[in-house]
């Protein structure tokens, strides 16, 4: 099977399903920026976290490509063997959400992204998480696609965040706070 296959040359691509739509159609942006959000986790992999962060990655790596197929199909398409993103993919990220933040000082004010290098990395991956789920929010307003795919992108970025705080306290690595104030010439 050879990886190109020309039919998208002249800017239309297939969603799940055979539907033919224009590469810059939002449903396309939308899993587009799934799978962008995925493959920076996979960058923030490479930074060897530690193993528990690591298992949780691969496991929300997972749990995106079902999101972006879940985004690929439009919401009457039915397979047998299709799955969507549910409300359990949700629970396993709000448990971990939970787990990691009971083990961090609470927030007193806002700090500022970076800290370590998976910390900062994950930062990265929050902010594509936030646009993802605009996207999806947007799609939404004009599609029907459920409603768990938001709900799973919202849940995602506080874990991203939280899970870059997490990173920062196992690696002993001191957060910046927000000042307040921006300094001028």
């Amino acid at each position: 099977m050879k990886i190109y296959t020309k039919t998208g040359d002249t800017g239309d691509t297939s969603l799940f399903g055979g539907e033919r739509v224009p590469k810059s159609s939002l449903r396309i942006d939308a899993y587009g920026t799934v799978d962008e959000l995925n493959a920076q986790l996979g960058v923030v992999r490479t930074l060897k976290p530690n193993a528990e962060v690591d298992s949780l990655l691969d496991q929300i790596q997972n749990q995106l490509f079902l999101l972006g197929s879940d985004l690929a199909a439009p919401f009457d398409v039915v397979r047998t063997n299709m799955k969507r993103i549910q409300q359990s993919e949700i629970q396993i990220l709000e448990e971990t959400i939970d787990r990691m933040d009971a083990q961090l000082e609470p927030l007193k004010s806002f700090i500022l992204p970076g800290g370590s290098l998976v910390s900062a990395q994950l930062h990265i991956a929050r902010t594509i998480c936030r646009r993802a789920e605009r996207l999806v929010d947007a799609l939404g307003r004009k599609e029907k696609i459920g409603k768990f795919p938001l709900m799973y992108l919202n849940r995602l970025a506080d874990l991203l965040f939280v899970a870059a705080r997490y990173v920062n306290k196992l690696t002993g690595t001191e957060e910046t706070k927000w000042n307040g104030t921006t300094k001028s010439d």
